[in-house]
């Protein structure tokens, strides 16, 4: 680290003396540190953030859609609370700021958020039953219920995020330039992608022509992106709020579908283990439509078993663009690390293709 932990955070509000803050977590873009201080003699631990400006470059527009997203469920939950007191860990809880703002900058330029540590409940990188894949999928639906009476349009933190004609075209770009000299190891990955082109599409098309609508979305629903409750089992808080911004509902639910149907870990190297699990994709439809189903039109509804194929490609996309520019946007620990995170995707959506009909006559059913 290029800063001093300690010193950051005595530009919170924080109450009580610092004890030790280790780096926590497995996120591939931010640095995440978990702090714990004595408050008068109760250990009460604390997350804080240093935002990776490389990747988000308007961190205070960032910023300000994390208090209005966070303000707003909390509100909700002032009024929700006198009936159902467990809905209190909905959302993450802000520290401020000495300065009031919700945000630390440092001499360096440095950005740095805190929120209070949610106890009790953790992540899953793969899930483990399809209990766990029901209630993740059931919080990310119920964020976006939450989130559908939000006044006003956040700010777009990144442009065309899930804009896979965009990712397309980056793609493309890197063939081109080939900055990495890796271009000769990818022709089946290319020729792979480049055989479903025509279908990257198919979304942005429907939104242009009215039929499906833009909404307040998450836009990085890695199913470890959702805390489980150690003791109940259940979904209880949706973390990682950098990507919440305008976006298709269908872009949430494709991204649970290409992260938590598969047993295989994201960068597994033999992708004669990836494969979609029907039984989770289940799990994972029956769940989402129990927590953002009552706002979804038909058509809406319907397009859900090719989110999960188009996003699974979209970020196969991604890994394969960043490998070709030499890995400068995902963090990778061996070489050929974006490679195979590719390849895992592409397998991943050769196993839904085989399995698409299914997925579509079930959501036709529910």
């Amino acid at each position: 680290m290029n800063y001093d932990l300690r010193d950051v955070c005595g530009n919170f509000e924080l109450r009580g003396d610092y004890v030790i803050g280790m780096p926590f977590g497995t996120g591939h873009i931010n640095d995440t540190n978990a702090v714990t201080f004595d408050q008068g003699g109760t250990l009460v631990r604390y997350i804080v953030q240093r935002i990776n400006t490389n990747v988000f470059r308007q961190p205070e527009q960032l910023m300000e859609n994390f208090e209005r997203v966070t303000s707003h469920i909390r509100g909700k939950l002032r009024r929700e609370r006198e009936t159902n007191p467990a809905t209190r860990r909905r959302t993450l809880e802000l520290v401020p700021a000495k300065d009031g703002r919700p945000f630390v900058r440092d001499a360096a330029g440095n950005f740095f958020r805190c929120y209070v540590f949610v106890e009790n409940a953790r992540t899953y990188d793969i899930l483990e039953t399809e209990k766990q894949a029901y209630e993740a999928a059931a919080a990310f639906g119920g964020f976006q219920s939450d989130l559908a009476d939000l006044d006003g349009r956040l700010n777009e933190t990144i442009p065309e995020f899930h804009n896979t004609v965009s990712r397309l075209g980056a793609l493309e770009k890197a063939v081109q330039e080939n900055r990495a000299g890796r271009l000769a190891e990818v022709s089946a990955e290319l020729d792979f992608i480049r055989a479903r082109a025509s279908e990257c599409s198919t979304l942005l098309d429907l939104q242009a022509a009215g039929e499906i609508r833009e909404r307040t979305t998450h836009n990085d629903t890695k199913l470890n992106n959702v805390l489980i409750d150690d003791l109940t089992g259940t979904g209880c808080c949706v973390i990682d709020l950098d990507t919440v911004m305008p976006g298709l509902p269908h872009y949430d639910f494709g991204d649970m579908v290409r992260t938590g149907t598969s047993p295989a870990a994201e960068d597994e190297r033999d992708v004669s283990k990836v494969t979609m699990r029907f039984p989770m994709y289940e799990a994972l439809l029956r769940g989402y439509l129990a927590g953002a189903g009552s706002f979804l039109s038909p058509l809406e509804k319907s397009l859900l078993p090719f989110s999960g194929k188009l996003i699974t490609l979209e970020i196969g996309i991604r890994f394969l663009t960043d490998y070709l520019e030499g890995d400068v946007y995902f963090r990778v620990h061996r070489p050929g690390h974006n490679l195979d995170r590719c390849r895992t995707q592409l397998a991943l959506v050769k196993s839904i293709e085989s399995q698409y009909d299914a997925m579509r006559r079930l959501a036709e059913q529910l």
